[in-house]
Formats: C-alpha cells, structure tokens, sequence
C-alpha cells in the first residue's frame, strides 16, 4: 500500500474524499459550462480546469468560521469550499435573478457571498489583492483571530496592484495569505515572458515574508504550505506567499484560441498531470478509496450538477426595472 500522506498531516480518509468530491464537483460544473455555453445557453465560461486541487487543498487548510477569502475568476473550487453551491454556481453562469454573486448582473466568476465571507472580485484582474490587506489590517486593529486569503494568476503577479499590498502586508506583519496560482499562461503570454526570476515566490523576500514553489497538482502539498501559512499569519507573523505550479487545461476563456499560443501536444502532455486523475489515484492505493466509492461520489455529484442547471435554466431573469439596484441607492 502507498504511503498515506495525508495521515501525516492530520487529514483522515473523510477528509480527502471530501477534497476528492468537492475537486470532482468543480470539474464537472465546468464541464457542463462549456457545453452550455458552445449550446449558446449561457454567455462566458471562465475555466478551472487543471486547478482544482491547488484551489481545494488551499480551502480546507483555512477556517470557514472565521477566515475571508478573495478568489479571482477562476476559483470556483475555493468557492464551492466556503459554502457556495452547484445550483448557485449555475444561476450565475446563466446570469439569473437569484444569483447570489450579483443577481446576475456580472460575469461568472466574480464570486461574492457576505454569509460565506467570500469577497466579490471585479474584472480588472489584481484588485483583489489590495482588499484582502484591507481587510487583514482591519481584523488585526480589532484583535480578531482571522486570516485573510487571495488568489491571482501569475500575470498578476506583474501587476502594481500585488507588489502595492505584498509591501503593505509585509511592512505591518498583516495575516494575509497570497496564492499565485501559476498556470504558466497569463492568456497567450507563457510564464518565460513574464518573470525575470525563475519562480513568482523569489519575489517575496523583497516584501520581508517567506515564498514558497509547490506542486499545484498535489492538494495535499497545497493545504500543508497553505496550513503553515496561516498558522503563521494566527501567530502574528505576517503574510507568506504561496505559488502553485500547474496548468490551464482550457482555453483562458470561452473566447480564446488557444491554438494560436500553444501546441496540442503542449495540452496533451499536461493532461497526464491532471490532479483529478492523480489524487484519484493516490486515494485508490492508499486504499482510502474503492471503485464503488468513486461511482457513488461520481454519481452524487452528477445527480447534483443537473439538478442545478434544470433549475437554472428555468428559473427567471431578473426584471428590467431592476437594472439598476445596487448601483444606486435606493430613497427610504
């Protein structure tokens, strides 16, 4: 039998299955996305295909009870972590009145959920980063035992917007917890094109925290740095930067062609890595988890994505006359 990693870390074989469903879960929305999408039943589709396991063994390191996260576009596993739903997840995609994101007034993938502490993202990618120092600094002046938690893409880590709040956080040893996850594509531009150094964590030492390099595909080698790094931020040590390396295994977007920026074989090869595939595996020779087990959770989970998009697709738009709640407010 496999070594059992996970025992080592505190994690017992419930956990993992639930990491296993809840990556599994993440995937097959996104699936279903995609054709609903190339159906012309919903508009954008925004992929996290290739980062589940980065995006999920980062969440169940944290605390949903106490801790706010900041996930950018592509985090739906963080989400789905923190408390939102499958049927959630497809109401916003199909840009619907009960969605709980925006009541369908953005595009998927601008998570935000007060009751879950999930803070809504906007388009212009990095302006995330900044709130989650915000509100680090807010949950330390008040002495609240939290942590904050954002997430970027390696393009954003080129952005002031990063460099503006690592040097805050840095500066006044704030409990925040920055993710990269390096999909090595910031749209067309490979990762070569856009660092100088060779990993996005060799830029921590100059914002006076520790980086670290995993492997975006292991959740387990995820939630042990994601872990230490909180534990670190509850101590009042200050922010660590975590980057994960794995790969994009879509497009950027239902927009993009790929094709023009990277080769089918490129996709294929990372295809091997991918952490469905793999952590499937692990759990299969530690013994945690039987062919029966993963039809069932495969079967739950399907049960689950469809009974979300019959709901979305027929629940209502949101009425004209509301265009524009919440943009101004309103007379009492």
């Amino acid at each position: 039998m496999a070594e059992n990693r996970h025992k080592a870390l505190g994690l017992t074989d419930e956990n993992v299955l639930e990491m296993y469903e809840t990556m599994l879960m993440a995937r097959r929305i996104d699936e279903r996305m995609w054709l609903l999408n190339r159906s012309g039943k919903i508009p954008f589709v925004i992929s996290c295909q290739g980062q589940e396991a980065a995006q999920i063994g980062a969440a169940f390191a944290l605390d949903r009870e106490k801790d706010y996260v900041l996930p950018y576009y592509r985090d739906m596993g963080v989400v789905l972590r923190f408390g939102m739903t499958a049927k959630e997840l497809m109401l916003s995609g199909f840009a619907k009145a009960e969605d709980p994101n925006s009541g369908g007034r953005q595009m998927p993938g601008h998570f935000g959920q007060k009751k879950n502490r999930i803070v809504t993202g906007s388009s212009p990618v990095t302006t995330q980063v900044p709130h989650a120092v915000g509100i680090a600094l807010a949950g330390k002046m008040e002495k609240k035992d939290l942590v904050t938690f954002v997430t970027f893409g390696e393009g954003s880590s080129n952005q002031g917007d990063f460099h503006e709040g690592a040097n805050f956080a840095g500066v006044h040893k704030l409990p925040v917890i920055f993710m990269c996850e390096n999909n090595k594509y910031a749209i067309s531009v490979p990762i070569e094109k856009q660092l100088a150094c060779e990993n996005v964590s060799d830029r921590a030492i100059g914002y006076g925290m520790p980086g670290v390099t995993v492997d975006g595909n292991d959740p387990l080698e995820v939630y042990k740095a994601v872990k230490e790094a909180a534990d670190r931020g509850r101590r009042g040590e200050g922010p660590t930067l975590v980057e994960t390396v794995s790969y994009r295994l879509t497009p950027h977007s239902s927009d993009d062609d790929d094709r023009s920026y990277r080769s089918p074989d490129e996709v294929a090869k990372a295809k091997t890595l991918d952490p469905i595939i793999t952590f499937g595996a692990y759990l299969k020779e530690t013994g945690v988890m039987t062919d029966e087990i993963e039809k069932e959770i495969n079967d739950r989970v399907m049960k689950e994505v469809n009974e979300a998009t019959d709901y979305a697709e027929n629940a209502p738009y949101a009425d004209p006359e509301t265009a524009l709640k919440y943009v101004y407010a309103e007379e009492k």
